[in-house]
């Protein structure tokens, strides 16, 4: 066998060389990672337990029999019912079931997650919304969402005030006729402190979330849908309450409002204007009760104190409007003018025949 000479041998390495350098080299090309895709939606189950009392109780509230009670033990039942609700609890439940309600409005979502897909555009959305809610009433689809929210609470509202004006206008039809047939409304209440203390005492009580309104809550938040909603849009300025509930439903849509933001979205459902309403409520109902004698003055603090302000602190939430103070502001300062306690049965008593 034939050897290659070493000489030959080299000359070929240097033109292996030659050619390689000579040679156009490949393109490096560099293919960046796409972004990872926005979040889901995402609600925690504490704001759906914490709507799902408010749903409970307003429906509750909705059974008092606006056409006339049978008997004064059915006006302590109601008195009762109506009675349970602690104002601060109420007023996040409020809130939180209005977050869940503007969750329904698919131009408000899919505005809010266009933000979604950038991460450092929805940082910046997120920190925004948690230093200032009415970041959100600035937000696409705002306007829809809100409208949601006050038509929903406006039917509570409607229905509510219906139960009122039949409950008070009873009360005011048994002092007026001092129907025989109803006498047992005219006499004196059976040991008034005692029943004043146990309405105390069943207000002071915990509210606990129902499981099966806070089950269908918590989906319908969750899938944007399942609800069935119609509203109007309602341009700003929107109430404090409103922008309370705009703001955590941004932060869901945005998947900002899991498990792990369970104190962003407690905070944001405190809102203290609805929460005073609320108090203030409870306060005039005890001092109605502690001046109410006869069973329909009874009847006309549950329509008053109970059913009414329900209604009127619902509507004084989501849908008063006031100018705004400054350019830009977008929320509206809700103050709610306590009643005197001499106020809370004078309607019925400046008239109450006096004993001969």
């Amino acid at each position: 066998m034939r050897l290659a000479h070493p000489r030959g041998l080299l000359l070929a390495a240097v033109a292996a060389v030659v050619l390689s350098a000579c040679s156009t080299p490949e393109p490096v090309v560099v293919v960046e990672a796409p972004p990872p895709p926005p979040p889901p939606v995402t609600l925690n189950q504490g704001v759906a337990d914490a709507a799902s009392i408010y749903v409970s109780f307003i429906r509750d509230v909705g059974t008092i029999p606006a056409g006339g009670f049978q008997d004064a033990e059915s006006i302590q039942a109601a008195m009762r019912r109506g009675a349970a609700y602690d104002p601060a609890t109420l007023s996040r439940g409020m809130i939180a079931y209005g977050s869940i309600l503007a969750l329904q409005s698919p131009e408000f979502v899919q505005g809010v997650r266009t933000y979604a897909a950038d991460p450092t555009s929805r940082a910046e959305v997120i920190a925004n919304l948690t230093r200032d809610p009415a970041y959100a009433a600035g937000l696409p689809g705002a306007a829809a969402a809100a409208g949601l929210i006050a038509a929903t609470l406006g039917h509570d509202i409607a229905t509510l005030t219906a139960i009122a004006e039949g409950v008070e206008g009873d009360a005011y039809t048994i002092q007026e006729r001092r129907d025989p047939r109803r006498r047992w409304a005219v006499q004196p209440i059976a040991s008034r402190e005692v029943r004043l203390e146990s309405v105390k005492t069943i207000s002071s009580g915990q509210m606990l979330p129902s499981a099966e309104d806070s089950a269908r809550l918590f989906a319908a938040a969750n899938s944007g849908s399942g609800l069935s909603l119609t509203g109007t849009s309602v341009e700003a300025p929107f109430t404090p309450a409103v922008v309370h509930s705009l703001a955590i439903a941004a932060l869901a849509a945005l998947g900002a409002a899991g498990d792990e933001a369970r104190s962003s979205t407690e905070a944001l459902s405190i809102e203290t204007n609805a929460q005073f309403c609320l108090d203030m409520s409870k306060l005039n109902l005890f001092q109605c009760l502690a001046a109410s004698r006869p069973s329909y003055e009874d009847m006309f603090c549950i329509g008053r104190h109970i059913v009414r302000d329900l209604a009127t602190c619902t509507s004084e939430a989501v849908v008063r409007r006031a100018p705004t103070l400054e350019p830009g502001t977008v929320v509206a300062e809700v103050t709610p003018v306590p009643v005197a306690a001499e106020a809370t049965t004078a309607a019925l008593q400046a008239t109450e025949p006096q004993p001969n």
